[in-house]
C-alpha cells in the first residue's frame, strides 16, 4: 500500500480521519498495530483521579485533543481492549454481528447501548479534531459529550468554541503533538480566563515537547517527563521508518531497542499548575 507522508515525517491518514463512520479507521489502525490508546488508558485513568484528589471535583471534564472518532473516550468509558474495540466496529469470523452491512444508524445505536456500563460515569469528554466527520461520529454515538472542530494552529477559537475548550478540567493527547504545537496548548490553556487545567500528551519521540514546556511555564505550569517510552504503532512504509530514524538521529536519540525495532514510540508529559517531584523535570 502506497503511504504519503506528513511534512513532519509521519504518514499521513488523512483519507481514512474524513469517512462518516470509523470503520475504516480501525481497519487501517490494526494493521499496524496501533496500541498508544490502550497503552495511555491507565495514565490517564491515575491522572484523572489525581485531579479529583487534588481539587475535590467528582466529575471532571476531559478534552481530547486530536480525538479523531473518540478512541480515548470510548476505551476509557468501557473495560475495553484496543483489539476489542477493534472487534466492535468490524467483527471477526466468530462475531455473529456482520458489521460491514450495517447502517451507520445501526453502528451509532449499538455504541449508545454500550455505554449503559460506562466505567466512569459524571465524567464529561470534549474532543477536539480537524476532521467534522470524525468529530460528528462520536458525539453522535455518544462518545463525546460534545466536540469542537478547529485548527487553533492558524487561529484563536471562536466565542463558541472557546465557550466548549473553558469546560475542561483536564486535557489530553495520544499523538497529536507535532502536528498541533504550542500555539494550540496556549490557545486552550487561555481559554479557561485563568483557570489552568490540567495536561496529559503523550508525544513521540521524534517530537521535543521541551519548547512546549517552557511556554506552559510562562503560564503557569509545571511540566515533568514520566519515566518509560511506549509504543504507538509499527511504522507504515519503509520511507517513514526511514525519516523518523533519520530525524532522532540528527538529535541524538539512541533508537536501539525502541524506533530501530519497527515501532514508534512516545513518551508521557504531564504539565500541572502546581509542582510535583514524581517524575523527571523539565525547564
Amino acid at each position: 500500500m502506497a503511504v504519503s507522508l506528513h511534512s513532519t515525517g509521519k504518514a499521513s491518514f488523512d483519507h481514512i480521519y474524513d469517512r462518516p463512520d470509523p470503520r475504516e479507521y480501525y481497519a487501517r489502525m490494526a494493521e499496524l498495530d496501533y496500541c498508544i490508546p490502550e497503552l495511555a488508558k491507565p495514565h490517564f485513568a491515575k491522572f484523572i483521579d489525581e485531579y479529583r484528589d487534588a481539587t475535590g471535583i467528582a466529575a471532571p471534564t476531559v478534552l481530547d485533543l486530536g480525538c479523531s472518532y473518540g478512541v480515548n473516550a470510548a476505551l476509557l468509558r468501557h473495560d475495553l481492549t484496543m483489539a476489542e474495540l477493534t472487534r466492535h466496529y468490524l467483527g471477526d469470523a466468530e462475531s455473529a454481528c456482520d458489521t460491514s452491512t450495517e447502517t451507520i444508524e445501526q453502528l451509532i445505536a449499538r455504541d449508545r447501548a454500550a455505554l449503559a456500563t460506562d466505567e466512569l460515569p459524571g465524567v464529561g469528554f470534549l474532543g477536539m479534531d480537524a476532521s467534522r466527520p470524525a468529530l460528528e461520529y462520536a458525539h453522535s454515538a455518544g462518545i463525546l459529550h460534545d466536540i469542537v472542530h478547529a485548527d487553533l494552529e492558524s487561529g484563536d477559537p471562536t466565542e463558541s468554541q472557546r465557550s466548549v475548550l473553558a469546560t475542561a478540567d483536564l486535557v489530553i493527547s495520544t499523538g497529536c503533538v507535532g502536528y498541533i504545537t504550542d500555539r494550540t496548548l496556549l490557545r486552550v490553556a487561555r481559554a479557561h480566563g485563568g483557570k489552568l487545567p490540567w495536561m496529559a500528551h503523550f508525544v513521540l519521540r521524534m517530537f521535543s515537547f521541551d519548547p512546549i514546556a517552557v511556554r506552559l511555564g510562562e503560564l503557569g505550569y509545571h511540566t515533568e517527563r514520566a519515566p518509560g517510552a511506549y509504543r504507538q504503532r509499527r511504522f507504515a512504509s519503509a520511507d517513514e521508518r526511514d525519516r523518523v530514524l533519520n530525524t532522532l538521529a540528527a538529535e541524538d536519540i539512541d533508537t536501539v531497542g525502541y524506533e530501530s525495532d519497527g515501532w514508534l514510540y512516545a513518551q508521557l508529559y504531564l504539565s500541572r499548575p502546581q509542582l510535583s517531584t514524581d517524575h523527571e523535570e523539565l525547564p
